[in-house]
């Protein structure tokens, strides 16, 4: 478990930023950026939380993912085959994206096919969802980008996860929308 006694150590104030591992890099690292957009989606998740007193179910799995994007972050956050502080690699698993699939598909089961692309809103929920699949999308170019350096390693299965997860808050998003009923479609050429 972490422990955080101290909240600023001054170790940043050089630009740099501690891995997992011990290693520092610049703040402004490709990896760095990666598990920083995970927090940026993670945080947007927060959000729509606050507007989900109506669905207890949806919130359980938002409340899952928020604790799995921290995982998301570790295992980005340790390359290579390192390990963490406390000995012990965190690191993402196929399980963790198969619950992911199985929450898809409980969500989209009601929910009738699109017809067109829609836009984001609906409902405050359901936009802050849209907000954080976007946000979610920016991390998986950048574990794409980080994963084809020949310097960098990534594991498969943070990639898979942050792609279900975007897959996931565009159907969550959808659900939020009474299971699609409240969704704005996109009018192809409507305002020429």
């Amino acid at each position: 478990m972490v422990v955080l006694n101290k909240i600023y150590t001054r170790t940043g104030d050089d630009g740099t930023t501690a891995l997992a591992t011990g290693e520092r890099r610049k703040k402004y690292d490709l990896r760095i950026a990666a598990y920083g957009t995970l927090d940026e989606t993670n945080a947007a998740i927060g959000i729509a939380r606050l507007h989900t007193s109506g669905g207890a179910a949806l919130d359980l799995a938002l409340a899952r993912i928020q604790n799995d994007l921290f995982d998301a972050g570790a295992d980005l956050a340790t390359p290579g085959k390192g390990k963490g502080p406390g000995g012990a690699r965190l690191t993402v698993t196929d399980a963790q994206v198969t619950w992911l699939e199985s929450e898809i598909d409980r969500l989209n089961a009601g929910i009738a096919p699109l017809r067109s692309f829609i836009l984001p809103g609906g409902s405050v929920v359901a936009a802050y969802l849209h907000l954080a699949r976007t946000i979610c999308r920016r991390a998986e170019r950048l574990i794409a980008e980080l994963q084809d350096r020949p310097d960098e390693s990534v594991t498969p299965e943070v990639l898979k996860y942050v792609n279900r997860l975007s897959d996931f808050l565009f159907v969550a998003a959808r659900y939020a929308n009474d299971q699609g009923a409240r969704d704005v479609l996109w009018q192809p050429g409507q305002n020429r």
